[in-house]
């Protein structure tokens, strides 16, 4: 008998679900993806180089077409607005069209830009930066010659977009609400940061709460008010976060957890529902350190997530057992600004106290390569430990080229829950032009290892 699978939303959990259904399924089984905008298979993290002018065009941006899906048997619907679903009829209710039916339905609709409740919020010139067309919208306005741009926000958006914005020769200023520059690292680490950051130009304001938006009388931006004053503005780029997409689950009634995160399992299951599964910007997933929900918005863990609930839903049509199941994520995460890298995973300070540990944090400065070797740049790397169990449980980088990446080391070794003792003795690669004879996340273990016995 033949079955239809139904899947909303055609970035990148959406269509590696599709993909992989469709792969494994027979000719008479349907793939159907309802989506609402005119894009599928597209890099959202690209889009602030993209701005920036290092990407060309969009196109550039987009791994599979509609019609390359096509091409392989999916029915890809564009323009295409699910309003309703109806999780005992099992169908999905569309914009200006019927009712589609599905046997088994993924939801994958991403994630949407904060925009808090502010007055003149809506008006024009102020943009969140999330799909291919905020991205267009943005460049239009760049287009138009703005003489001051304003990001409110400096995490990986803000910082990124910021950086695409001084490279094209604006005026710019950021504006942090937190005491520091990307709160996500350590003040010290931060600190590092915002030098870069001035370095460039940058007007930065930290500890400054955005309290709304003056606009003219045509409804477009002109400043930006703030709890330190008013901060001139043509154009205003939200570089706030995310929250899950999750209108449609709410109010079919399916369970939301942190920033409104569907609750699924590890199978990507969502909890309670027969028949639906969830994947992508759109749901909650375990932190493997604390056993917390957490919202971790990125299209490493959309592709993932979307290899498994694609493996599980096929799986329950056969019959069979499914082989794939999403572990969690430690919170790894990587950056630049201009040539500064900057990258981060597991816990700092603060959540490892938070999460009951009791938390030793070390910092060493120390070269990307070896010392002697021509254009060897510096890094610091910040390590936190826990002192009863000796576990590892997060670092940080900010550094020179070839810095950052060093973080999968330690993403990988938190994963395998060693302790700072077993980072010292993995048996990592050296040569004088990649790396010093202790790799920079060795001499961070090392230091830790020190602060342990002390």
């Amino acid at each position: 008998m033949s079955s239809r699978v139904v899947v909303i939303g055609g970035d990148a959990a959406g269509m590696t679900v599709a993909s992989g259904v469709r792969r494994r399924l027979g000719d008479d089984d349907e793939v159907v993806v309802l989506e609402r905008g005119t894009w599928t298979s597209y890099s959202a993290c690209g889009i602030p180089y993209w701005v920036a002018g290092e990407v060309e065009s969009p196109d550039d941006l987009v791994a599979r077409t509609p019609d390359d899906h096509r091409k392989n048997g999916i029915d890809v619907r564009l323009d295409t607005e699910v309003t309703a679903i109806d999780t005992a009829a099992r169908t999905v209710s569309v914009r200006g069209g019927d009712p589609v039916s599905y046997d088994r339905l993924v939801i994958a609709t991403g994630a949407a830009p904060v925009r808090p409740d502010l007055q003149g919020i809506e008006g024009d010139g102020i943009h969140g930066v999330q799909s291919l067309d905020d991205g267009q919208a943005v460049l239009d306005e760049l287009a138009r010659g703005p003489r001051h741009v304003v990001v409110v926000g400096s995490g990986y958006i803000g910082l990124e977009m910021a950086e695409a914005c001084v490279a094209r020769g604006f005026d710019t200023t950021v504006l942090e609400r937190a005491p520091q520059v990307m709160p996500i690292i350590e003040a010290e680490l931060g600190a590092s940061v915002a030098e870069a950051m001035k370095g460039r130009g940058i007007h930065l304001r930290t500890g400054t709460d955005v309290t709304g938006f003056a606009l003219d009388e045509a409804g477009h931006v002109t400043a930006v008010e703030t709890s330190d004053g008013s901060y001139p503005a043509d154009t205003v780029i939200l570089g706030l976060g995310v929250t899950a997409r999750s209108s449609l689950a709410d109010a079919a009634g399916l369970p939301l957890g942190a920033k409104g995160g569907i609750v699924v399992d590890d199978r990507q299951r969502v909890e309670g529902f027969d028949g639906i599964w969830a994947a992508g910007d759109c749901v909650v997933t375990r932190d493997r350190l604390t056993d917390e929900l957490i919202h971790i918005p990125l299209g490493t863990h959309a592709n993932k997530q979307g290899l498994v609930a694609a493996d599980s839903i096929v799986a329950d049509l056969l019959g069979e057992e499914p082989r794939l199941s999403f572990p969690g994520v430690v919170q790894t995460a990587i950056t630049k600004f201009c040539s500064l890298e900057i990258s981060r995973t597991g816990l700092g300070e603060k959540q490892a106290r938070d999460a009951g540990f009791d938390p030793v944090v070390v910092s060493k400065e120390t070269s990307n390569w070896a010392g002697y070797m021509p254009g060897a740049g510096t890094m610091t790397v910040l390590m936190v430990a826990d002192r009863r169990s000796r576990r590892l449980l997060g670092a940080q980088i900010v550094g020179a080229e070839d810095a950052a990446l060093r973080i999968d080391v330690a993403s990988t070794a938190l994963a395998a829950g060693m302790t700072v003792d077993d980072v010292v003795m993995l048996d990592l690669a050296y040569a004088p032009p990649f790396s010093s004879v202790w790799s920079p996340i060795q001499v961070a273990a090392r230091a830790a290892v020190k602060a342990l016995a002390g």
